[in-house]
């Protein structure tokens, strides 16, 4: 008994697909599609953030008090060092070096967290990636969205310092928001390019921090630029000037320190924020895009 030959006997896989209009599963999704199933998905980031944020601390003793805790016990081990004993803030006021410290190190740590915490946004959620389908960006932005509340939550210990050695509210305290606004930009891009490279790499998780050390010096968290490197040529002190971390670090000491004033800032720096926020959201986000049907697999 013969069998009927199949009507789809000679054609290809994909001629198979599109007559039965399938798609392959897992698929890298449009860029525009894409978007519109990230806002989808906001509730899921927002409380993906708080629960990350409110057990980061869960087994200490002083729970969430370590978020103030922290970036303070680093400003006093960076003032005993860089302030005291290697006259670091040469120039300056100790009312003026106090301030510009604590705020340097704060604005740093909040792009050096996000840094730290995408890498790991793919690698450390293997099972969540896996298990479940969504869009792979809702985790290296959760985890951004998860430092920026961090940060506010201390930013009321820092305005507290601040306003303690002699700076008290003014317009200029405004210029905060979109500087923040920036720097969230600029630390979810990057975000994403290292969760991106973090996924494929897990050693770069070791390495993270020695970059981020080095960068931390770099961009004049502990020391003016500007005085520190007077008897350098000057394109080494535009060079760090220039880079995004002290870019970010310079608006929030001019926002909110009185005698931190605009010739201490490089020329055009609102508009060099922007560019660095822009530059590194967008092509951050593109290049995660990219990759988004590998993450995941082995």
């Amino acid at each position: 008994m013969s069998v009927p030959p199949s009507p789809d006997e000679g054609l290809t896989p994909a001629q198979l697909a599109a007559k039965y209009h399938l798609s392959v599963s897992g698929a890298r999704p449009g860029l525009r599609e894409y978007v519109q199933q990230l806002w989808g998905r906001r509730h899921f980031i927002m409380a993906f953030s708080s629960a990350k944020l409110a057990a980061q601390y869960s087994q200490a003793k002083l729970g969430q008090l370590w978020q103030v805790a922290t970036p303070l016990l680093n400003a006093l081990v960076y003032f005993l060092i860089f302030g005291l004993i290697l006259d670091a803030g040469r120039g300056m006021d100790k009312k003026v070096y106090i301030p510009f410290l604590v705020t340097g190190i704060f604005v740093f740590t909040f792009t050096q967290s996000s840094v730290m915490a995408g890498v790991r946004a793919i690698s450390g959620n293997l099972g969540l990636v896996r298990a479940l389908h969504f869009p792979r960006a809702s985790l290296p932005i959760s985890f951004s969205l998860q430092q920026l509340q961090q940060l506010l939550y201390s930013m009321g210990v820092l305005l507290l310092i601040v306003m303690a050695f002699g700076n008290f509210p003014t317009w200029s305290w405004l210029l905060v928001i979109p500087a923040l606004v920036l720097q969230f930009m600029f630390n979810t891009g990057l975000a994403m390019i290292m969760a991106r490279m973090g996924s494929k790499t897990p050693d770069l998780a070791q390495l993270m921090p020695f970059i981020m050390r080095t960068w931390m010096y770099a961009s004049g968290v502990m020391f003016s630029i500007p005085v520190m490197l007077k008897d350098k040529p000057a394109w080494i002190a535009d060079i760090l000037q220039w880079n995004p971390a002290a870019v970010y670090m310079d608006l929030m000491r001019f926002a909110l320190i009185d005698g931190y004033g605009s010739e201490n800032l490089p020329p055009h720096v609102w508009a060099a924020a922007a560019a660095w926020a822009v530059l590194f959201g967008v092509l951050g986000f593109v290049y995660f895009w990219k990759s988004e049907e590998r993450y995941g697999r082995g």
